[in-house]
């Protein structure tokens, strides 16, 4: 599903040039539940949002489905980001206008789905995260745990091959930790999805099935 081959990334500061990859080999395969692990500044982010098409490489190539990415066309990337791939952070980034069952829809209106469709496959997310009976909240009437399942059921608005997640568990507590982390494990054994989160948890890497460390920018 992945390759990462021979990825190096460098920043341009001007003055100065950090280093933040340095010959990154990485293949990651359907159904793989990915943890990348590290301290922070590690480049795990970096990493991350090159597998995500967000940056690209300085050096290297970045294979997606046997696709090259490393230098498509913006629009091209875009329809990558759009379709392909899921996106849930730490701070939920739902959009505080729109109530639960708008931020879901919004990725289908994108991609323009059929209105039926839309709603459809919203209601069959919510009821995935058990939130069903909050579809007409807004976030700040909603917890930060029930936030990060409603940014999880956007995430799968439109059934995307791959999950990136970026410490997806930092702002809420254990038990809904766990919660989360069971609909993540609960996905990949359903289905041949690919999720990769980055942690600086052990308790959270250790629930999935394969882990990796970087440091320096160098998996180790």
């Amino acid at each position: 599903m992945i390759e990462l081959v021979n990825i190096t990334k460098t920043y341009d500061l001007g003055a100065s040039k950090v280093q933040a990859l340095t010959d990154i080999n990485l293949t990651i395969n359907k159904g793989d539940f990915l943890a990348i692990e590290g301290p922070s500044g590690s480049g795990k982010s970096t990493l991350l949002n090159i597998i995500g098409c967000i940056d690209t490489p300085t050096e290297g190539k970045v294979y997606l489905s046997g696709v090259d990415v490393s230098n498509l066309k913006d629009r091209e990337l875009t329809k990558i980001r759009l379709r392909k791939i899921g996106f849930i952070f730490q701070l939920f980034y739902l959009i505080p206008t729109l109530t639960a069952q708008e931020n879901i829809e919004l990725p289908m209106r994108e991609t323009r789905n059929p209105s039926r469709e839309r709603k459809q496959r919203v209601e069959k997310l919510l009821k995935m995260v058990d939130l069903i009976q909050r579809a007409h909240h807004y976030p700040n009437q909603l917890s930060g745990g029930e936030q990060q399942r409603i940014a999880i059921a956007r995430a799968l608005a439109n059934k995307p091959e791959i999950i990136l997640a970026d410490e997806p568990t930092g702002e809420i507590d254990r038990p809904t930790s766990n919660k989360i982390l069971a609909i993540f494990k609960n996905l990949v054994k359903k289905t041949d999805i690919v999720i990769i989160l980055v942690t600086h948890d052990p308790k959270v890497a250790s629930k999935t099935n394969r882990r990796i460390t970087i440091e320096d920018g160098r998996i180790v």
